[in-house]
């Protein structure tokens, strides 16, 4: 790259993919942070005896986890969107 000559093209499109898979993979993230908390919840809801209660709470804390993943994705393709206007 030369300087004042701008981003190289094959650079350009290689951060697009990757901004791309980065921001197909919100749904993954919030799913397994769901399954993970329920599946941790239950181990300990059968290891204290405690049913539902733990399953319980720590679904809600696989949600919330998910949920700012998926608010930190958004403010990171936000942030990649006005790189590429100003770019």
């Amino acid at each position: 790259m030369t300087p004042g000559r701008g981003i190289d093209p094959a650079a350009r499109t290689a951060k697009r993919a990757y901004d791309a898979l980065s921001a197909s993979s919100v749904g993954l993230e919030l799913g397994i942070s769901v399954i993970l908390g329920l599946l941790f919840g239950w181990w300990l809801d059968k290891q204290l005896g405690t049913a539902p209660w733990m399953m319980l709470l720590f679904l809600v804390f696989g949600l919330i986890a998910g949920f700012r993943g998926v608010m930190r994705a958004v403010g990171r393709a936000e942030r990649a969107a006005e790189a590429t206007d100003r770019g």
